[in-house]
């Protein structure tokens, strides 16, 4: 693994070799590099292992809810109290509220389906696990390199993937090398696992490659913002799960909130809302902050304190959505491929299974002395494994809810409690969700009310508490495709929906003394969430790793 001579004046990139490269150090690249190295433990052989990561440590870019469900995490590490992962507060009590403007109505426990329950499970802070895990892995020998993020798909004469590159590191916004310049690395690899979340940016290129998603539904997403407060003990009921659904979204908006009683005095909330609504005026970010004014909700939060806040997109496309898993050198595993039970909000113990049994046929692979081929040993084991029928069973969810709450709910009632998951029946998603958006002649602006800067709260104060930076001088890593695009389509078309989708105030258009409005792409605010990526009507902004260390810093989300 000793790297190779490199010229400053050719350019030429160090490169370093490994049996298997991971991009992404989530639940789902850990868990895939520490059961390779349990593998190899038990059959004593020897096995090079990294993890790229573009976050300034591991954890730093990690957001969710999170309610887990323990099942994967127990195979992966049977010892998991024992060895002091910070799965502390078990969920007491679930509620499942119907909310109206200044109503809310509880579902009765006996009528909720299983996939709303939660006995069992543990409210925990996805990023501390996140951080726990990666303590795991190097003392087994990973190699873990946060701060790197990979930018390039390197193949081999064949078509293969052999690896990735990391990004260079001290170029100015104007593209030149600044006095900081190091050049990227070469990362080889006899199999390259692709972990990288909802969105993955390499990952979207190794699905045109290999036309992965040509036999799938199109994926369909949700923006998830979530807020972290410390109430005061009056208020707080640790092991309190809420869900709700209806206000301040319409009927016909799929989306959702959760609201959990964490340990110390601290709530988690937040509001999910699907990515394919059709309204240009609607704001997810507005949305959520009116939510927190429902009086069954602020009775939690009054006097309160909030602490932190985050964004981030989630693949809810399920079972009918997951591409074709592996392609010639590597593969893609956890949320990169949709790994996401929608109907449970639940994607963590989803990412570990699914890591798992990547690394298992890895590992076959290369005990094998096979390299650079298809790993179909992969895509057959989660066939026969429990993550499958547990996402076969929820399959319908996300296409039932975008059909409006109210048909969506005695569906899914009807699916889940009264059939038990087992429906002869399967729905599919028509189209993504930058396909959905409306033009905005067909509806009226929504007046959302100005933030209290004590309950609500605007999207600049919000990025601040995320620790969100970039170094300014650096290239973009926001990019248009054709530049005169948001003025003569979207705003024209769609009175400017990116300023709105964002949750980080990424996005203004402005006009200047007079001049006709530009607009201007506040880069050092984003907060990596992936919504721009997704919701363009246009497909014209395309979402690329800034320079490695950049973006959210969560300590505890």
């Amino acid at each position: 693994m000793s790297p190779t001579p490199f010229s400053d004046q050719s350019g030429q990139r160090e490169s370093m070799e490994y049996d298997v490269v991971i991009v992404g150090g989530g639940p789902a690249g850990l868990a895939a590099a520490i059961h390779l190295k349990q593998l190899a433990q038990q059959k004593g052989a020897e096995m090079s292992v990294c993890v790229l990561e573009k976050g300034s440590e591991i954890g730093a870019h990690i957001v969710s809810g999170a309610v887990m469900d323990p099942r994967a995490l127990s195979e992966l590490f049977p010892d998991w109290k024992a060895r002091g992962a910070p799965l502390e507060t078990l969920v007491t009590e679930d509620r499942f509220l119907f909310l109206t403007s200044k109503r809310a109505y509880q579902a009765p426990a006996w009528i909720l389906p299983e996939t709303f329950k939660n006995h069992g499970n543990y409210l925990i802070s996805l990023a501390n696990v996140v951080r726990w895990l990666g303590r795991q892995a190097e003392a087994l020998g990973v190699e873990i390199f946060p701060g790197f993020a990979a930018v390039e798909i390197l193949y081999g004469a064949h078509g293969a993937v052999k690896g990735v590159a990391t990004g260079n590191l001290g170029i100015g916004r104007d593209g030149q090398p600044t006095e900081q310049f190091q050049p990227g690395l070469e990362l080889h690899a006899k199999y390259t696992l692709f972990c990288e979340g909802a969105r993955g940016h390499l990952g979207r290129q190794l699905q045109e490659k290999y036309q992965l998603s040509a036999d799938s539904d199109p994926q369909v997403y949700g923006l998830g913002i979530k807020e972290l407060w410390e109430v005061p003990a009056a208020q707080h009921q640790p092991g309190l799960v809420i869900h709700t659904a209806g206000w301040p979204l319409d009927h016909a908006t799929y989306g959702g909130s959760f609201l959990y009683h964490m340990a110390n005095q601290q709530v988690a909330l937040g509001l999910v809302v699907g990515l394919g609504y059709q309204n240009p005026y609607l704001s997810p970010f507005e949305e959520f902050q009116r939510y927190k004014t429902h009086p069954a909700i602020r009775s939690f939060l009054d006097g309160g304190k909030r602490i932190s806040y985050g964004a981030r997109a989630i693949a809810a496309g399920g079972l009918m959505s997951l591409p074709k898993l592996v392609f010639p050198g590597g593969a893609l595993a956890g949320c990169e491929a949709g790994f996401l039970n929608a109907a449970r909000i639940k994607g963590s113990h989803a990412a570990i299974k699914s890591a798992m049994l990547l690394a298992a046929a890895t590992f076959e692979a290369l005990v094998e002395g096979r390299q650079g081929d298809t790993l179909h040993a992969y895509p057959q084991a989660f066939k026969h494994s429990w993550l499958y029928q547990e996402l076969s069973r929820a399959r319908n969810f996300k296409q039932w809810m975008s059909k409006g709450l109210t048909l969506g709910t005695l569906m899914t009632g009807l699916e889940q409690k009264l059939l038990g998951g087992k429906m002869p029946w399967t729905l599919h998603h028509r189209q993504a969700d930058h396909e959905s958006l409306k033009p905005a002649a067909q509806f009226q602006p929504i007046a959302y009310p100005k933030p209290d800067g004590k309950l609500t709260f605007d999207r600049l104060s919000s990025v601040f508490l995320s620790n969100t930076n970039h170094a300014e001088n650096q290239p973009a890593h926001l990019t248009l495709k054709d530049p005169t695009t948001p003025i003569d389509v979207n705003l024209r078309l769609y009175a400017g929906p990116e300023a709105r989708y964002c949750p980080a105030a990424v996005y203004e258009f402005v006009a200047d003394n007079n001049k006709p409005p530009h607009l201007q792409i506040n880069a050092q605010n984003c907060v990596h969430c992936k919504t721009c990526d997704i919701k363009d009507p246009t497909q014209n902004i395309v979402w690329v790793a800034p320079e490695g260390g950049g973006g959210p810093n969560y300590p505890n989300m």
